[in-house]
């Protein structure tokens, strides 16, 4: 695996009894990049994104993640080895606020153990402390400054989005996954919210891969672009390619755009 790759997927397959959802897909993302996973609904994008974080077994592949295979590990595995992500469909802890949310993405970097939970001693309370201020922070960069004890049910909509992001971020990802970020968002919200996802790599380091049906949004912030078909890579390349491309056309206007696209 190159230094340059931080996921390198090879031959990623899933079938679902007689139904192939991915096909044999091999895909790259660069580290320090942000790359957009694209396709027509059925595509197969988010039935990839659960094999990588270990929500589903592939029936046959390779995912590497920094130079360590984790094909088929479980999802706690996932996340500790630093792969953070959003859903499709917001999955929150509605009955608990946004800080205790975050608090949660959290836990799998606090070292407190089951004894220290229970008894408490000086280290856990720092740990405790520190975890809480730290929460918040990710809460205000998310830009939820003062909603940390809203419960998540009673957040708009596009604050429920950057709370799934806030949580994600408390795993202290590498790389993060966001499933259709800006679904349901307005264009203002839309228009923010592509900025957000630029921060998040020239702020803070990480490496963005994203769904996303907004093809304004992917063709603002993707550096590179993979496209799927009926669980098939058809193209990758610059947003500009894969623009230009007729197999891509085709596929999100149907057969005989492309040639009137060229």
């Amino acid at each position: 695996m190159s230094a340059d790759l931080l996921l390198d997927v090879t031959g990623l397959r899933k079938e679902f009894g007689g139904l192939v959802a991915c096909s044999d897909v091999d895909f790259t993302v660069p580290r320090s990049s942000i790359t957009a996973l694209i396709g027509p609904n059925g595509a197969g994008k988010t039935t990839f994104f659960n094999m990588i974080t270990g929500v589903y077994k592939p029936t046959a592949g390779r995912v590497l993640f920094d130079g360590v295979d984790i094909t088929a590990k479980p999802p706690h595995a996932v996340v500790e080895r630093g792969i953070g992500r959003t859903f499709q469909n917001i999955r929150l802890f509605n009955e608990m606020t946004a800080l205790e949310n975050v608090l949660v993405g959290m836990h799998c970097r606090l070292k407190a153990g089951v004894l220290g939970g229970i008894f408490r001693p000086p280290r856990v309370k720092r740990e405790e402390a520190q975890a809480h201020d730290t929460a918040r922070e990710l809460l205000a960069y998310c830009g939820l400054a003062g909603k940390e004890d809203e419960y998540a049910r009673s957040l708009a909509y596009g604050d429920q989005r950057r709370l799934e992001v806030a949580r994600a971020l408390g795993t202290r990802p590498k790389l993060i996954l966001l499933d259709e970020p800006v679904a349901g968002m307005n264009p203002q919200e839309s228009h923010a919210f592509t900025g957000f996802i630029g921060r998040l790599r020239d702020e803070r380091g990480l490496t963005v891969l994203l769904i996303e049906h907004d093809m304004k949004v992917v063709m603002n912030v993707s550096e590179h672009i993979t496209v799927l078909e009926f669980g098939q890579k058809i193209a990758e390349g610059t947003p500009r390619e894969v623009r230009e491309n007729p197999r891509v056309v085709e596929a999100y206007l149907g057969h005989g755009a492309a040639g009137k696209h060229e």
